[in-house]
């Protein structure tokens, strides 16, 4: 049995924030069935894509979820979503500043005809205050909530952070709160309203940097790689752009690690080195001895010299080495996936591994796949019935004229 098993999500996410929440919940057991509209749906399926195929980037974030497609701006579309709210315990939305209130399906329609329902709003700066019908995504939540300031050379400009955690990391977060929701109403047989700006979400992820700013009297200065030999980056061979191994030495025990991992044990007693203020001072010359030894080893050489004497440190992986990284691959981390339009795809895995639960990753869905099984199941509604309902335009025919959008 799934830990979720039993949760019902209706999902009315697009791009990433809500999607990753929905997603992480759906890997944990839940049914989540992905409402979008018709033709169009999620606009993350049209990422980087000019083939008429489902991105990506979609298929990254949509796994193990089904698509049903209303045309909520009509009556009988938002009268087929408030039908089945009923069946579901949460709802979740990550659309722009008042999209769902002109569709007039907020929280307090919702609750009107399901009174226990959980529902989830995802937004860049939350639904009160000043900046509150500001629209936002991951990279804008990031510079609000300090990542950018943070990140960069010392001498340089502020720079833009590589991961999405901005959408990403407030998904998460939306899913743990959705969790502890639902074990909630389990108890009281009670629903909420949950609510989540990315600003805030985001710095969360920053609290070590805030946790240098003397409770919010002086800025965190940008670092770059450092100036620390022990906490640094460092070329290797053959010189790629992506040839580097990363060092994190963070007491004296590694530091003696290092040495041994070099095949220097002598470092420890010359007087240069002997001591920790005589390190800091000679600080360029231990980045030279230490970039020395790596230029003339490969990164994974690196990596697995200094990790077997007990020194932190990876080699820099490329997004593509993911997949064949031998240590992933053991820990069966990536996964074989057959997706309806891409065919075999490689997708990396959930990284909570619970003895008691396990759920296999499915591909994303096609636009409007189960449109016409969800209606059967959930509303009892005949074929005669969706036939009608596509023909009238409430529902979408994405699947019927065998299109992609």
């Amino acid at each position: 049995m799934a830990a979720l098993d039993g949760l019902r999500i209706l999902d009315m996410t697009q791009w990433e924030a809500g999607t990753a929440c929905t997603q992480s919940l759906a890997w944990l057991g839940a049914t989540v069935v992905k409402i979008e509209q018709p033709e169009v749906g999620d606009p993350g399926r049209g990422v980087g894509r000019n083939d008429g195929v489902d991105s990506e980037y979609f298929v990254n974030w949509n796994s193990n979820k089904r698509s049903v497609t209303f045309d909520l701006s009509s009556e009988k579309g938002r009268d087929l979503l408030l039908q089945m709210v009923p069946r579901y315990d949460v709802f979740v939305e990550n659309y722009g500043p008042g999209v769902v209130e002109k569709l007039d399906i907020g929280y307090d329609v919702m609750r009107t005809v399901h009174p226990e329902i959980i529902y989830v709003r995802i937004k860049g700066f939350g639904t009160s205050g000043p900046y509150a019908h500001f629209k936002c995504m991951d990279m804008v939540a990031q510079a609000a909530a300090g990542a950018f300031s943070i990140t960069g050379e010392p001498d340089g400009p502020p720079m833009r952070p590589g991961p999405t955690m901005g959408d990403a990391g407030t998904g998460v977060q939306a899913a743990l709160a959705i969790s502890a929701a639902y074990a909630q109403k389990l108890k009281t047989g009670e629903g909420q309203l949950i609510e989540l700006s990315m600003q805030e979400a985001m710095t969360y992820y920053l609290r070590t940097a805030v946790s240098r700013t003397r409770f919010g009297q002086v800025a965190t200065p940008r670092t770059g790689n450092g100036e620390n030999p022990f906490v640094s980056l460092y070329p290797c061979s053959p010189g790629g752009p992506n040839d580097y191994v990363f060092v994190m030495a963070v007491n004296p025990r590694m530091w003696s690690a290092v040495c041994c991992a070099l095949g220097q044990p002598e470092l420890l007693s010359d007087p240069r080195f002997s001591t920790a203020q005589a390190r800091h001072e000679n600080r360029h010359l231990l980045f030279e001895e230490i970039g020395s030894w790596t230029r003339s080893h490969t990164k994974k050489e690196c990596m697995s010299a200094l990790a077997e004497e007990g020194v932190c440190a990876s080699q820099v992986y490329e997004t593509n080495e993911l997949f064949t990284d031998p240590h992933l691959v053991e820990r069966d981390f990536v996964h074989d996936v057959e997706h309806a339009v891409h065919g075999k795809v490689q997708l990396l895995g959930w990284p909570a591994r619970m003895s008691k639960s396990h759920v296999a990753i499915e591909a994303a869905p096609l636009l409007g796949e189960h449109t016409d099984e969800v209606l059967a199941e959930d509303l009892g509604l005949s074929a005669e019935d969706i036939d009608e309902l596509r023909t009238e335009g409430s529902i979408g025919s994405e699947m019927i004229k065998g299109s992609r959008s």
